[in-house]
């Protein structure tokens, strides 16, 4: 009998949730097309109103405010955008401002020229310094329009939460627009868009036990949108034409109502369980480098460089184990190379780092095959005498 694997990288995607899914088949039965005022366009219409509110309630959000996308990369690209509008009215971002350690849908600039882009340093510690930005914001040339800064709630790497709320005052105080990336934050910490003073948040279905496809750009306000990415008929109020996935759309609402669901208690047990497996990593390796433990990170995230291994040779190691994690970001198409987020950090990114993401199914009898496995793995480094 195939020994049963075990699933630690809810990071790179959760696993599809039984309501998510039940969701979907019961939309996928729907005929009407949304747009249509039949009784059939209605009924599918309606399953879209109300994930649209199932997924602002999870994020403090009013439901009018949430655009549906094919992903979040894809709402990156619509927000991340040097032409918005207000009504009629063209209003030009002049520069856009991105921390060094955002994903590549982000880092990446969306429809900005490289020419209109700034990178912002982070601390040694993983945290964006906020003097930094501070300098950026007072050098920009209003002339040119206003200021965007984007910056991920917590990172998809580390873990390591930003200080957001902070750089809201930062960003109001040049009259800029903040646009943050809250796709790894969402279900794993408690998210309020009007808390943050974030204008636009950036989310994605398959993150939270959604399916593969969705995902939303959600704002804080409706007068100020960006122009828009996809265009052609008038679906999601203009901002994004063409005809709804409704199925996934109906997974991503019912994923975000179960995540909601005692979001607190849920992420505490996952905490304990991600704490009492780096305890004992460290116990077993004491030389193991856990990035983040510093500071803050969501409960879930653990990532860890172990002197003398690769990350891709742990990672292949782990998995002949049974055992799935990521050596780093799983979005570059099962390449594994340095960590532009180490190197931001002022780490040796040659050799990479392990991440472990948990997830709420995760037990604490995973959380031990896992310590026996690296207890294994570090053995064998030992013998090679690669250990520092």
């Amino acid at each position: 009998m195939a020994k049963e694997r075990i699933y630690l990288d809810w990071n790179a995607t959760a696993p599809l949730l039984g309501d998510a899914r039940n969701a979907m088949l019961a939309a996928l039965d729907l005929p009407g097309n949304p747009s249509s005022v039949h009784a059939e366009g209605r009924a599918a219409r309606g399953v879209i109103e109300q994930a649209r509110r199932e997924v602002a309630a999870l994020i403090g959000a009013r439901s009018a405010n949430v655009v549906f996308a094919a992903s979040a990369t894809e709402a990156a690209n619509l927000v991340l955008s040097p032409v918005y509008m207000m009504g009629r009215a063209e209003i030009s971002v002049g520069h856009l401002l991105v921390s060094a350690i955002e994903h590549p849908a982000v880092r990446t600039g969306g429809r900005f020229s490289p020419e209109q882009m700034s990178e912002i340093r982070v601390e040694r510690s993983g945290v964006i310094d906020l003097e930094a930005l501070e300098a950026a914001l007072s050098a920009h040339d209003a002339s040119s329009g206003i200021p965007m800064v984007a910056v991920m709630l917590a990172n998809n790497e580390t873990g390591i939460i930003q200080p957001i709320q902070q750089i809201a005052e930062i960003v109001r105080k040049h009259r800029g627009l903040l646009v943050v990336d809250a796709v790894q934050a969402v279900g794993r910490m408690a998210v309020d868009i009007e808390a943050l003073g974030a204008d636009f948040l950036i989310l994605s279905a398959h993150k939270l036990g959604g399916p593969k496809g969705a995902g939303a750009l959600v704002s804080r306000g409706e007068t100020l949108m960006p122009a828009p990415l996809v265009r052609g008929g008038g679906q999601e109020k203009g901002h994004r034409a063409g005809t709804e996935n409704l199925a996934a759309i109906a997974g991503f609402g019912a994923a975000c109502r179960v995540m909601a669901e005692n979001l607190v208690c849920r992420n505490e047990a996952i905490e304990q369980k991600r704490d009492r497996l780096e305890e004992a990593l460290q116990r077993i390796a004491p030389d193991i480098v856990i990035y983040g433990r510093g500071v803050s990170r969501i409960a879930n995230t653990s990532f860890f460089h172990l002197p003398g291994m690769k990350a891709e040779t742990g990672q292949i190691a782990f998995d002949i184990e049974g055992i799935a994690l990521s050596a780093g970001a799983a979005c570059s198409s099962g390449k594994v190379g340095a960590s532009h987020v180490l190197t931001a950090m002022g780490e040796d990114a040659a050799t990479g780092a392990l991440r472990i993401s948990l997830g709420p199914t995760t037990t604490v009898q995973d959380i031990d095959t896992v310590i026996a496995a690296f207890s294994k793995i570090a053995g064998r480094r030992r013998l090679s005498g690669k250990a520092a």
